[in-house]
């Protein structure tokens, strides 16, 4: 491990007897030092932390002679792991709850992000109580609150990355609480202390038999007392936490945008369509998307230079403004509906045209595999459309980072018939192709978007070229054009626009194969670019309050992911 980057795994434990062998297991496999306090157990738990510790050379122990809390457990362990010289410490519950095979992603987004927070955002299955479930938003309410933002996207999970520099050093000036009230209100003051938070969804179970120690009164009391006084902290910060949100920020790059909104968000809107209709679910967006504008200040700068841009080809407002953006956003809020309702069965297949659909059936029946190259044009989830009722498409679909993974989770738990394949990538090159040549072979559609630049991969610059879009030099990604040479298919453009109330798609061949020969391979990609650029332009004219790229598309460092 590189000296910028050293982690350990920290593990509070109390009276979790044979569970914590398990758990210890499984950690054990990734090869990372464990630290693990003892915060008082009983003699079984001490046994099997024992030979834990003479079975794994990994295993460090540390032991607080009586019980003082969880809270004062993670400080004890965090302290620990600086004077050994960890940089960076990974904090897991002992019960098994979280799933440790997670680990390697906490610890690959701290290796990119070393100055960032890596939060667990809890995914629940059925084995969670409700009250765990929902009661939980009652604190993350407070938290959003109490910071001025959405950043942190659950407050409690006790599943987090914590850069030791920083934590060890608000620990060691403020008063901390020592309970179950600790993770709360470390995520709030150290947000208040500027630190960066990247959330991570994880899956969380409740093992039968587990042991909780969470007193449903007690602890609840402390956290409400946490509250108040972390929103009389609040208060008085008050003049520089509003500071920092108008002080103006460099853009980071697209991947580093933390998605906001939660999953519970999403599963709420769900419900409200079930339970009350489109119509009304369409007017709760409404509250919604005026928050997300007042709060999205990245965003909003975004929308307007965009529509300024189609605008002055009279095509969007001639003056952007607070309207042109709600309208924007209202647009890309309404296309999450309308994903929503298509895969709860309640989007009415004759609300999709498809004009070009024989031509495409007579490419699926030649068994040829295909490439489709969209963008965040309209609603390219409708691929579904392609596969149509007896599911004469398999599509695969290449994102560049996780942020899609929750939206189609939802999906997955919405619909049974949710079968599109997700395949995460940092990089397209050959071992992408290799991936997906086999399938491209078997006649399935891979399906990858034109219009975001790849994230630097162990920074190493991603390959881009700029072309013109929209009136000005755009960065546009070689890696579609460079992937759809390799797998030596058809190559079509795709697109889906909402028209009035119905959908229409076009999907337009757009080279029977790409060629790359070497002399010539960078001249022929930027032709390559600037024609899916024009057509990108001539839809984004037909409708465009479509585009749901909502950050600084035209930067001339579209690689960096600093924040």
């Amino acid at each position: 491990m590189s000296a910028a980057f050293a982690p350990c795994v920290l593990v509070p434990v109390y009276d979790h007897g044979d569970q914590v062998r398990g758990t210890i297991e499984r950690l054990a496999q990734h090869g990372v030092p464990i630290l693990v306090v003892d915060d008082g157990s009983d003699a079984p738990t001490q046994r099997a932390l024992e030979e834990l510790r003479a079975r794994f050379a990994l295993v460090r122990l540390f032991r607080l002679e009586r019980n003082r809390g969880k809270g004062a457990a993670v400080m004890r362990g965090m302290r620990e792991a600086r004077e050994a010289g960890f940089t960076h410490a990974l904090q897991i519950d002992a019960d098994g709850q979280h799933d440790a095979a997670d680990v390697p992603r906490f610890l690959a987004l701290g290796r990119a992000r070393p100055a960032a927070v890596v939060c667990g955002r809890p995914v629940f299955d059925a084995s969670a109580p409700a009250s765990r479930r929902y009661g939980r938003y009652f604190s993350h309410a407070w938290v959003w609150i109490e910071t001025l933002s959405l950043a942190i996207g659950d407050s409690m999970c006790g599943f987090r990355l914590y850069p030791l520099e920083a934590a060890c050093a608000l620990i060691d000036a403020a008063r901390m609480p020592t309970r179950m009230d600790f993770d709360t209100a470390m995520a709030v003051r150290l947000a208040w202390r500027g630190l960066e938070f990247v959330n991570l969804d994880t899956r969380v179970t409740y093992p039968a038999g587990g042991v909780s120690h969470f007193d449903l009164l007690r602890d609840n009391l402390r956290i409400s007392r946490t509250h108040a006084r972390l929103f009389f902290g609040m208060i008085a910060r008050l003049p520089l936490l509003l500071w920092r949100k108008a002080a103006p920020a460099r853009a980071p790059h697209w991947s580093a945008l933390a998605e906001r909104g939660g999953a519970a968000g999403l599963r709420f809107m769900g419900g409200c369509y079930r339970l009350l209709g489109e119509r009304a679910a369409l007017l709760l967006l409404y509250p919604v998307v005026a928050y997300f504008l007042l709060t999205g200040r990245r965003a909003r700068a975004a929308s307007n230079e965009y529509l300024r841009r189609v605008g002055e080809r009279g095509a969007g407002p001639a003056r952007p403004g607070w309207r042109g953006s709600f309208r924007h956003m209202l647009a890309f809020a309404q296309s999450g509906l309308d994903k929503l309702a298509g895969w709860l069965g309640r989007f009415d297949g004759a609300r999709v045209e498809f004009p070009d659909r024989a031509a495409f059936d007579r490419l699926l029946a030649s068994g040829r595999g295909a490439v489709l190259i969209g963008s965040h044009l309209g609603n390219l989830e409708m691929t579904r459309a392609l596969a149509g009722r007896e599911r004469a498409a398999v599509i695969n679909a290449v994102v560049y980072t996780d942020h899609a993974r929750r939206f189609n989770a939802l999906l997955e738990r919405a619909s049974g018939e949710f079968h599109t394949r997700l395949i995460q990538v940092s990089q397209v090159g050959p071992e992408t192709a290799i991936l997906l040549r086999d399938k491209i072979d078997r006649g399935e559609l891979v399906v990858i978007v034109g219009d975001r630049t790849p994230p630097p991969a162990g920074g190493a610059s991603a390959s881009v070229s700029e072309v013109e879009f929209l009136g000005r030099p755009a960065p546009f990604a070689h890696g579609p054009f460079v992937l759809a040479s390799l797998l030596e298919c058809p190559v079509y453009l795709f697109f889906c626009l909402r028209e009035g109330e119905r959908y229409r798609i076009y999907c337009e061949l757009f080279a029977e194969r790409i060629e790359l020969p070497r002399a010539e391979r960078l001249p022929r990609l930027r032709a390559y670019l600037q024609q899916y650029a024009g057509r990108l332009e001539a839809y984004c004219l037909r409708a465009p309050y479509q585009w749901f790229n909502f950050y600084d598309f035209w930067r001339k460092d579209a690689l960096d992911v600093r924040a």
